[in-house]
């Protein structure tokens, strides 16, 4: 019996250090860190974000998806900011963010006038479900302000960013359910998600193309933002 009782403890063990080691390898790669590796191309896509739009301290600014966490990183922030959000906010209250609750696909909803200078969005629309829902949030885009920044991780990057496993985009969604469920340095394996949560993230979870793109956002530049050579995200732009 205590020979049982040692092997199990033997067993929970290497499976708390494998853990161990699979959050410390998913927080250098995909980490909130300014030293892991999406912290450094994070880092540089702020310097092009302000590059493009340098007057943004001077800028009205609603933000489709994002959360004033985000904006806490920014090195300079704007002169007013609405951020757009399903969930409901934990965040401090500010007075320099107004935080809205509701669903950046339908723009009638949300009570937002037709003034702002900037709509911003990072790595949102290939979350909101679907074409339709797609056509819709960038309608909303366009309904708000004359100026945006759009970006979206590029859906032939090799590596799934949410994930972190090469092409799981291509797979069957059975099989995309089995590694978001297994693979150590899935997001959802890492914060403890069962099989239904795994599969919830799929679902919600589609990358999308340069075409997709050019379509949402006819009258945009499209541009690439590039890791090691390839192009890692797209970022619709309109200045």
């Amino acid at each position: 019996m205590h020979s049982d009782n040692a092997s199990s403890i033997d067993q929970s063990s290497a499976v708390a250090s494998r853990a161990r080691v699979a959050q410390l390898v998913r927080n250098l790669v995909a980490g909130t860190s300014s030293s892991s590796l999406a912290g450094r191309a994070r880092a540089r896509r702020w310097n092009l974000f302000l590059r493009t739009f340098p007057d943004l301290e001077r800028l009205k600014v609603v933000d489709l998806g994002g959360t004033p966490q985000f904006w806490s990183a920014s090195p300079i922030r704007p002169r007013s900011l609405t951020v757009v959000n399903l969930a409901t906010s934990n965040s401090p209250a500010t007075d320099w963010v107004e935080v809205v609750t509701g669903d950046a696909c339908k723009a009638a909803e949300l009570g937002l006038q037709n003034d702002y200078d900037l709509v911003f969005s990072n790595s949102t629309i290939e979350h909101v479900g679907g074409h339709d829902r797609c056509l819709a949030f960038a309608e909303t885009v366009k309904t708000l302000g004359s100026r945006h920044w759009i970006q979206t991780p590029y859906r032939y990057f090799p590596i799934e960013p949410h994930f972190v496993f090469p092409g799981l985009q291509f797979l069957p969604i059975a099989l995309r359910q089995h590694v978001a469920a297994r693979w150590p340095l899935s997001y959802t394996k890492s914060m403890g998600g069962n099989l239904d949560d795994p599969l919830d993230a799929v679902l919600w979870t589609e990358l999308l193309s340069r075409t997709h793109m050019k379509y949402y956002f006819p009258a945009s530049e499209i541009v690439s933002e590039r890791f090691a050579g390839l192009t890692k995200s797209l970022i619709a732009v309109r200045r």
